[in-house]
Formats: C-alpha cells, sequence, structure tokens
C-alpha cells in the first residue's frame, strides 16, 4: 500500500485549518497544520512534504518570506498561498517570489482540489528525470542554454508567463516548450492568435456561448478558454486585443471562471495563460492601447527570446534541423551546405530571424542540384525589397495575400507544365529548367503529388 503523501497547511485561523485538513483528508492526503511561520519553519526541518499550503498574513512574519525559504530547501516543494479576494497584487508578487499558484479567500473547495491535483503532479514529475516531450529550441549557444534552463524551471510554475521577442524568433516553441515540460503536458495546448479574431466574434470564441444566444448561434459552442482545460492557453499578439475584451479576458484571469454568451451561471476553469507579442507591450500600455492591470496580471514572468542574430553560434544546428525535417517531409534525402552558404548564413543579420532561415533553407532546397546548396541558391537580399507596389499588381491581388497570389500562379505554372508534357514529371521539370526533385517538392508543398 503506497503511503499517503503529505501537505502542510499554514494558516493562523483555526476555523481555516479544520476545513483543509477535512477536505484534504478526503482527498486521501495526510495533513500537518501550523498556525505562525515559526511553526513552519521547524516543520520544514524537521520533516519532508509533498505539498504546502500558506497563508500570506501569519502572526510572527510575512508569507512571502517564507516562500522564498522554501525555494531553498533540498527538495522540490510546490508551495500555493491565500490572497484576499481580488488581491491580484500580493498573488503576482507571491508568484514572483516562486510560489506554484494562489488560492482567493473565502476559498472555493473545487478550485482548491483542482490546484492541489495539479501542484502533486508537479511534485511527481520533478521527482523524476522528466523526457522532454514537443519542441524544444534547437541550439547550444550560451543565450540558449541560459534559455532551456529558464524554461525548465518555468514549466514547474502555474504563474502567467509573458515571453517577449522579435517576429519569427520562436516565441510559440518557447510557449510549448514550458508546456510539454510541465505537469499539464497530457492536456491540451490551445494557441491564438489574438490579431486575427474578428472584434464581434472575439467574445464567442474565447468564452463560448448557447444556443440560441443570438443570430447564428444554432448550437452551443464551447470556448478557448474551455478547450484549454486543464491544460495552457497561449494567447500570441496579445497586444492586438481591444480595450473592451482586454476587460473580460482580465475578469477571467483573476476569478478562474468563464460565463458562455446566454449562460446563467458561470464555468469554473484550471488553464495556464502564457502570452506573447512581438511589440513592446509597456509602450502599448504607456500609449493606453493595453491595460496596465491585464499587463501586470499576464506578466508575471517575463520570458525574453533573443534574435537570431544573438545566437548566430547555434545556425548551424537549425540548419541541420531544417534541412533534415524538409526532406524528411517530401522522402528525399537531405541536401548539404556548402562552406560559402555557410559563411553567407553565418553573415546574415536575419530580420526575419528563425522563421526566414526556415524559409531560406526551404526555398534553396528546392533548387539546389546534387544535393548540396550553394551561395546562390540561398537568395539572400540584404536590401528589404520596396513596399511600393504597382497599381496593377495591387489589382491583381483581388483581395488576396501575395502569398496566396503567388501560390495560384505557380500551381498554374506547374499543372500547365504537365499538361504539356502528357502528365510525365521528369519532362514537365525539364521544361522549367528545374530539377526533378525540385518539381517534385513543389507538386508536394502546394498539394498537388497525385497530379
Amino acid at each position: 500500500m503506497s503511503k499517503a503523501r503529505r501537505v502542510l497547511v499554514i494558516d493562523d485561523e483555526p476555523d481555516i485549518r479544520e476545513l483543509l485538513e477535512i477536505t484534504l483528508g478526503r482527498m486521501g492526503l495526510d495533513t500537518i497544520a501550523a498556525g505562525d511561520c515559526q511553526s513552519a519553519r521547524k516543520l520544514l526541518q524537521e520533516e519532508e512534504f509533498d505539498l504546502c499550503l500558506t497563508d500570506l498574513k501569519l502572526p510572527d512574519g510575512d508569507g512571502i518570506e517564507l516562500v522564498r525559504a522554501i525555494q531553498g530547501l533540498s527538495y522540490p516543494l510546490p508551495v500555493a498561498v491565500f490572497t484576499a479576494h481580488g488581491n491580484t497584487d500580493t498573488a503576482i508578487t507571491a508568484m514572483k517570489a516562486g510560489a506554484y499558484d494562489f488560492v482567493s479567500k473565502p476559498v472555493n473547495l473545487e478550485q482548491l482540489r483542482s490546484l492541489v491535483h495539479s501542484a502533486l503532479e508537479v511534485k511527481g514529475k520533478a521527482a523524476k528525470s522528466a523526457k522532454q516531450k514537443g519542441p524544444s529550441f534547437v541550439g547550444e549557444s550560451e543565450a540558449t542554454k541560459r534559455l532551456k534552463k529558464q524554461i525548465r524551471k518555468l514549466a514547474q510554475s502555474q504563474a502567467p508567463i509573458y515571453i517577449s521577442g522579435e517576429s519569427g524568433s520562436g516565441k510559440e516553441v518557447v510557449a510549448r516548450s514550458i508546456h510539454y515540460q510541465g505537469p499539464r503536458a497530457e492536456g491540451p495546448f490551445i494557441p491564438v492568435n489574438c490579431g486575427a479574431i474578428p472584434a464581434e466574434l472575439m467574445e464567442s470564441e474565447f468564452f463560448g456561448h448557447k444556443k440560441g444566444a443570438f443570430t447564428g448561434a444554432h448550437q452551443d459552442k464551447i470556448g478557448l478558454f474551455q478547450a484549454a482545460d486543464g491544460g495552457t492557453l497561449f494567447l500570441d499578439e496579445v497586444a492586438d486585443l481591444p480595450l473592451d475584451m482586454q476587460v473580460k479576458l482580465l475578469r477571467a484571469i483573476q476569478e478562474k471562471a468563464i460565463r458562455p454568451i446566454g449562460a446563467q451561471a458561470e464555468i469554473s476553469i484550471n488553464v495556464r495563460i502564457l502570452s506573447a507579442t512581438h511589440k513592446d507591450l509597456q509602450a502599448e500600455v504607456a500609449s493606453q492601447r493595453f491595460r496596465s492591470d491585464l499587463f501586470y496580471r499576464i506578466n508575471v514572468i517575463e520570458v525574453s527570446v533573443p534574435a537570431l542574430r544573438e545566437r548566430k553560434e547555434d545556425i548551424a544546428a537549425l540548419c541541420d534541423y531544417f534541412l533534415n525535417r524538409i526532406a524528411n517531409d517530401i522522402g528525399l534525402d537531405p541536401a548539404a551546405l556548402s562552406e560559402k552558404a555557410k559563411q553567407r548564413l553565418h553573415h546574415y543579420h536575419f530580420p526575419g530571424n528563425i522563421r526566414e532561415l526556415e524559409n531560406i533553407l526551404e526555398r534553396a532546397f528546392t533548387l539546389c542540384e546534387d544535393d548540396v546548396i550553394n551561395e546562390a541558391d540561398l537568395f539572400i537580399n540584404e536590401t528589404p525589397p520596396s513596399t511600393n507596389q504597382p497599381s496593377h499588381q495591387k489589382h491583381a491581388l483581388d483581395g488576396r495575400s501575395l502569398d496566396e497570389y503567388l501560390i495560384e500562379i505557380e500551381k498554374e505554372f506547374l499543372l500547365s507544365a504537365l499538361e504539356e508534357c502528357r502528365w510525365n514529371k521528369t519532362a514537365a521539370a525539364e521544361s522549367l529548367g528545374i530539377t526533378f526533385r525540385s518539381f517534385r517538392y513543389r507538386l508536394k508543398k502546394l498539394g498537388l503529388e497525385d497530379a
């Protein structure tokens, strides 16, 4: 029979201690209680626990200092704190000090049980040599090593994290890594681009709606918060949220509950919030385009993702990673970079960061001969192209993005070549002046491999 896990409860109110002892006992946990800092410190020195629940206002000391002291123990001990209802400043201070999560008083027992289950999972996973799941940052530069170390530490917390960095630097990869290395790894990871949701649909997308709540609501819809329940909600480009939605989002995060449009009651949610934007969020707050209270709520801990030019030692490893992945996707041998191509990439400043490197390599892979990518295949132009588009080209897009327009043109060329060559792919590739491998890759990329 396995030994029951032990919880240290620190609170100076006997009624609260009794309520917690009963609740935790029904969950099969052993509880030891302390009424002040001195008693708690003595217990922490003499015994080992699986979880600590502590009030922040104690008769003989500050609970924040107790949280910091727990971080110095020789074994990992998740600690959750009790805060006065709506006192988010105190909760944020506690999580910055190392607290796993917080519970508002009066205590909601359903939320407490959910927190306890999640925190004990953290304890169990920290005791094992965890296998990394999901994506990981590629490279071994000092900047990347620091970032990986930070990700491993933050994965064991529940603190909201704000991920800053330039476009294409890998902010979503960091978010996924935090999720998959933490106790929520088995739960859903739901990414959402806040700038891509129409303003009139935003509340329904985030919180869901009930059938008949408005015209067109023909059935119940689960929102993003419910879809991410038990896991992580990643708010990408959070700076693009309109101000009215920022208010609603703030309340959902603070109360850990949402109300679908048309519903009578709120629904409790257990979601970790990660957010990111390429904008300067503090500047957005200063210009009153982003609410300061929401900024401080989602920015409990900030992770800064370095630009690729700040970790150039990783370029070679990233090239190997992308070229192998591209080749595996279409079942071909990977291409190698010539020395001049390697030098060209190393000295390039990469304004588009890792995303730009991936695009450069994908294009070069389709153009290279004999599985070797030369400098000329990279098509790197140091001077950004002009944004002044001729008027006739503007009209040619017909409301489509440039990428969509170019894809349509490429499809037309490939299909036309195939038709002229009676669907002989080798002959069609020759007629277009490209290699068979490049032709085959383009067909697969455009969903025409069966053509």
